[in-house]
């Protein structure tokens, strides 16, 4: 029993810990963002560009003074071998690099970042008091989750997410639940007091909802489909350009990934920024199929570039996003059917598509956006589970070993 006490302190103190660090984080790139961001040199286009030019060079020049940083991918891994994050170091390049990446307007979000900081949290409290190797898995998921619910808000979605991230087929960690959803709700609770956060949802959609019907089963059938295949063509489109840049020199690929989003930002605001200020903005645009087809386009496009030119972030809100935006087109072209359910469903099934976590996306995209949690929404996740079970981006995801 007072080992259980001690390991649960040792859960609410890394919770506690990966909320303070979370919120000088997100302190830190809201103030960079107001100096460099799209929004700052919205009058100065080509300033911006150059801006953005630069970033890439600072990033690659972080990347080759300070070592490499790591990602999401290096972290899953080292939790299956050895229970969290093996070198803690790459954290040096890591949070200078993703602030500049993100604060710029590269179109990649801070949750990468932030989960790799907080799961290494919980990794070095395991490593300081002498954790066994699945005690050390937990408080490094319980970092996680706290992370997570930094950023989105959603305890218990969050918690699910960071099991969920593991693995390509559920949660397999399951021994990690409760310590995570408590490590979480500390991390809500001091994050909430710090930054007198407010609970209601990130994301405002008020389409009219009705009663279900056998059509709406149908058409999540539909949203399923669509987003297999929107996640299929964005996890090999980031193969292949990521092939493109890792033959360049470290920073030429760096300063050209910063020039093609300049050149995307010419297209489509959308091409910069990872969205989560973007999405009310979609949620309540005119009806106009070119322009979600463009708002989609330029999201996959500048994602998949600040991806595969090595900058850093994630692309969990970057995917919302772009299923918001191809639910409110598919809307347009049944407009007999219910927007708000093609909405989440696209959002929930396009992201658990691509990141593997069919529970924790419903869980979150419902949160966020204060709409209740649909069977259209859970079927439309499943099937896209399921046409894309064999293919992911996080090459790391795998079965739990011990």
């Amino acid at each position: 029993m007072e080992k259980t006490n001690r390991f649960l302190l040792w859960v609410f103190l890394v919770g506690i810990s990966s909320a303070v660090c979370g919120a000088a984080y997100l302190a830190v790139l809201k103030k960079l963002f107001s100096w460099i961001g799209p929004d700052a040199w919205a009058s100065s286009r080509i300033v911006h560009g150059l801006l953005l030019i630069g970033a890439g060079i600072a990033i690659a020049s972080l990347e080759r003074w300070a070592g490499p940083s790591g990602n999401v991918e290096m972290l899953v891994d080292n939790i299956h071998e050895m229970g969290g994050n093996r070198d803690r170091k790459n954290l040096l390049s890591l949070i200078p690099s993703s602030l500049i990446s993100i604060a710029v307007g590269g179109a990649m979000g801070p949750e990468a970042p932030l989960v790799q900081t907080t799961g290494s949290l919980g990794s070095w409290f395991a490593d300081m008091k002498g954790l066994s190797v699945s005690e050390k898995r937990t408080l490094t998921i319980t970092g996680m989750a706290a992370g997570f619910t930094v950023l989105f808000g959603v305890p218990l979605g969050a918690s699910l997410f960071a099991l969920e991230i593991l693995h390509r087929r559920g949660m397999e960690y399951y021994e990690s639940l409760l310590p995570a959803i408590w490590g979480s709700l500390c991390g809500y609770c001091a994050y909430a007091a710090l930054t007198r956060l407010d609970l209601s949802p990130v994301w405002s959609f008020s389409y009219p909802i009705d009663a279900l019907h056998l059509r709406d089963l149908v058409f999540s059938v539909l949203c399923g489909i669509l987003a297999a295949l929107a996640a299929v063509a964005f996890i090999f489109s980031n193969r292949v350009l990521s092939r493109f840049f890792k033959a360049l020199p470290l920073f030429v690929r760096g300063a050209l990934g910063g020039l093609i989003l300049a050149l995307l930002a010419f297209l489509s605001p959308y091409a910069l920024t990872f969205g989560e200020y973007q999405m009310n903005g979609l949620a309540v645009a005119a009806p106009a199929a070119s322009f979600f087809v463009l708002a989609f386009a330029a999201k996959f496009m500048g994602t998949s570039t600040t991806f595969s030119a090595g900058w850093k972030g994630g692309f969990i809100i970057p995917l919302f996003f772009m299923g918001a935006a191809l639910g409110r087109l598919l809307h347009l072209g049944f407009p007999a059917t219910q927007e708000v359910l093609l909405v989440a469903s696209l959002m929930a099934a396009l992201n658990a598509a691509v990141t593997k976590t069919p529970l924790g996306s419903v869980l979150v995209v419902t949160e966020m956006t204060g709409i209740r949690i649909f069977p259209t929404t859970v079927l439309s996740v499943m099937l896209a589970m399921l046409l894309t079970s064999r293919i992911g981006l996080i090459e790391s995801q795998r079965p739990r070993e011990n």
